[in-house]
């Protein structure tokens, strides 16, 4: 079973993108774009280069004076994840981190008042021994292949990434644009998020091991496909949640930093819209992870449901499509 994208098979190149400058779209193209499996590479945007200033300010001030690549140097794993974990909270809650990311949103010509976002979140992939077996922590697991929607059934997501530090072929994302249309077979029917969301309440994020948040592949794909994304710091990926995505296993000797969230345009989750699901079975969906961006506000507030939602009973919720 492939879980993680092989960096010996890797493309060492960007995916297939479609290449934006600034000011991008009408909103309405940009999702578009999105939910058809368009990936968009954002160039020369200020109010991001912005964002990525203010996270490497953050992670080179909470781990001074050593150099954040370079943290199995001067940390065990379970110190790596305790102080990664805490940046992780720190710049999540700041205030700042949310007006930054507000201004992205607005200088992309999108309305902050009508997108919904989850967590702001800095990534941390440690450099690992190949031959070294390590745990599946949350703060530092390298994240296994899947699809955001199999486990969110939110087909209006747009998923957001950018490094922080510099990337290789051998530290980084990969994408699987050639298996857009591929169902692949998968735990998402019997992945239970409303249990998952209900241990993290219970215990705080780390309550849930990183391979009990997201459902999982369970057959063989080529990783002759995979693309592992290099782009430089400063630059942001948009991609539809549907895209099968992986961490790349990190043996490069530097820690892998990059940013992440994901969107959801209101708009297009009232009226259906969205990338198409063609191998999603999720029994559950899970407005709650989202926010308001303009005010914080729980999607799910917005939407008048629980947080999360038996798919069966919730008239947003986007079936498997049938052959």
């Amino acid at each position: 079973m492939d879980r993680t994208a092989d960096p010996s098979r890797a493309v060492p190149a960007r995916p297939p993108v479609a290449p934006a400058t600034v000011p991008l779209f009408a909103p309405s193209e940009f999702h578009e774009r999105i939910y058809r499996g368009d990936i968009i590479v954002i160039d020369g945007l200020v109010a991001f280069r912005r964002l990525i200033d203010h996270a490497r300010s953050q992670v080179e001030e909470a781990l001074r004076p050593w150099d954040p690549q370079r943290l199995h140097e001067h940390m065990d794993e379970t110190q790596q994840r305790e102080r990664l974990g805490a940046i992780q909270r720190s710049f999540a809650n700041a205030a700042e981190t949310r007006r930054l990311w507000t201004d992205v949103i607005e200088a992309l010509g999108l309305d902050p008042a009508r997108i919904a976002c989850d967590r702001l979140h800095v990534r941390f992939q440690p450099h690992r021994d190949p031959d070294r077996a390590c745990g599946r922590h949350p703060a530092t697991a390298t994240v296994a292949f899947h699809r955001d929607t199999w486990g969110s059934n939110l087909y209006a997501q747009t998923n957001w990434w950018a490094p922080i530090y510099p990337v290789t072929a051998g530290r980084t994302m990969a994408l699987y644009p050639d298996l857009w249309a591929t169902p692949l077979p998968n735990t998402s029917a019997h992945f239970d998020m409303a249990a998952v969301l209900a241990r993290s309440r219970a215990g705080g994020r780390t309550a849930v091991g990183a391979d009990e948040s997201i459902p999982h592949l369970t057959g063989q794909i080529d990783t002759g496909v995979a693309h592992a994304v290099q782009v430089p710091p400063g630059t942001l990926l948009a991609f539809s949640g549907a895209h099968a995505h992986a961490g790349v296993g990190n043996h490069t000797g530097l820690t892998r930093i990059s940013f992440e969230t994901r969107t959801v345009w209101v708009d297009d989750l009232l009226a259906r819209r969205g990338a198409p699901n063609i191998d999603g079975h999720a029994p559950w969906a899970a407005p709650g992870l989202f926010r308001m961006l303009a005010d914080g506000r729980p999607l799910n507030a917005v939407l008048g449901c629980d947080r999360t939602v038996k798919c069966a009973d919730w008239p947003l919720a986007t079936p498997v499509a049938t052959p």
